[in-house]
């Protein structure tokens, strides 16, 4: 069968994409590896919610706090006024995805793609039917990479697909205590802590009767698992149950490229769409997966290839200077343990944490009063420079 849009990859970014197109009249393969769960703290905001309808019995968990915890010791509890942080879990998030995907009309194939292949007739995409074992061939005018992180779509295709900056990330999903003095079902623990992670952050974010506790790093020789062995220690999860245990990359700057110019978009972790500072990548994902088959339906119908261009334009319209402050951030506070203690000092500003959830709710940046910016910009300054102590707030 001939499509006009084959998905590579079947996680957010991908069955979103497919899920559109499919109700858009299109004639749409999704192909996606079985079995594999992506590690990941699990977190969505409403804006997620609302914009991509995802209903309530997919929402594990619903946060009310987010506690930052410093290399000292010291924490700060940040209450999320007037909404919550919702908590899916991926094993079951993506499946539901998928069939949605399915149901509204994209042919759903399990297998592993193998290559792209053009001939006369146009693109083939080449994949590995999971049951038979065999090879097959898909004619499609155009293709969506959202295959992940070392997207081997992105890297056959796109320039500068095969160079993308990125952290390991590592988790184990444990059974969640009862609630206790140490663990809180509606409060997400971030430890900035270099012996948990040296340039990124660890985390304990609970799922209902499960729980993610995790860290990520993108430095070379860290033992992913030994640090989440004393981060669990650290945090009374020590003797809970395991789960599974699952790791992966994750991106952490969009590349500067999403399309080959001629019948190829990338969408999602294959675009590099993951926040950086916080890692938040599921509702970038699936933002990246919306704009690929807005760009793809533009494509089909002007016939010109230069449309497929519209889906980082659209994203980084959006989302630009979001992740430009996101990545100064992280800069300027993640190499180190004092940089570290200085940025949980910052979070005790009222401020900052309304400022910081405004916007991860609403996924832009919140105009506030002036003295407001200038009050953190002048503790942000005093802190970069050493002039304050690191635990000054």
């Amino acid at each position: 069968m001939a499509y006009d849009v084959f998905v590579v990859g079947g996680g957010p970014a991908g069955a979103t994409a497919a899920e559109d197109l499919a109700r858009a009249g299109k004639r749409v393969a999704m192909l996606d590896r079985a079995g594999r769960i992506k590690p990941c703290g699990g977190a969505i905001p409403p804006r997620a919610i609302g914009d991509f309808a995802i209903p309530d019995d997919q929402i594990v968990a619903r946060i009310e706090t987010a506690r930052m915890i410093s290399p000292s010791g010291r924490s700060v509890d940040i209450h999320i006024e007037n909404g919550f942080v919702g908590m899916v879990d991926r094993e079951h998030f993506d499946e539901f995805l998928r069939v949605r995907a399915a149901q509204a009309g994209a042919d759903r194939l399990t297998g592993t793609y193998l290559r792209i292949e053009r001939d006369a007739e146009g693109a083939h995409v080449v994949w590995r039917e999971k049951a038979s074992g065999q090879e097959r061939r898909s004619l499609t005018r155009i293709i969506i990479g959202a295959d992940g992180a070392r997207s081997d779509v992105a890297r056959d295709e796109v320039p500068g697909g095969d160079r993308i900056p990125y952290v390991i990330a590592y988790h184990e999903i444990i059974r969640a205590p009862a609630a206790n003095a140490a663990y809180d079902p509606k409060r997400c623990d971030v430890v900035y802590d270099g012996r948990i992670s040296p340039d990124f952050y660890g985390w304990v974010f609970p799922h209902g009767a499960q729980a993610s506790v995790g860290m990520g790093t993108g430095k070379d020789g860290v033992d992913l698992k030994r640090a989440t062995a004393d981060l669990r220690a650290a945090s009374g999860l020590a003797e809970c149950e395991t789960i599974r245990k699952e790791g992966a990359p994750i991106p952490l700057q969009p590349l500067d490229r999403w399309d080959n110019g001629h019948d190829v978009v990338l969408a999602g972790d294959a675009a590099g769409v993951v926040a950086p500072s916080s890692g938040e990548g599921i509702y970038y994902a699936m933002l990246g997966g919306r704009v690929a088959a807005t760009a793809a339906q533009a494509a089909l119908a002007s016939g010109k290839t230069a449309d497929l261009k519209l889906a980082r334009k659209l994203f980084m319209r959006d989302n630009k200077t979001v992740f430009k402050v996101l990545r100064t951030m992280q800069d300027a506070y993640y190499k180190s343990d004092e940089r570290r203690e200085r940025f949980v000092s910052l979070c005790h500003d009222i401020d900052v944490q309304k400022l910081t959830f405004e916007a991860y709710m609403n996924k832009k940046l919140v105009a506030a009063r002036p003295l407001a910016h200038l009050k953190i910009g002048v503790k942000n300054v005093a802190h970069l420079l050493g002039l304050v102590k690191p635990g000054w707030v």
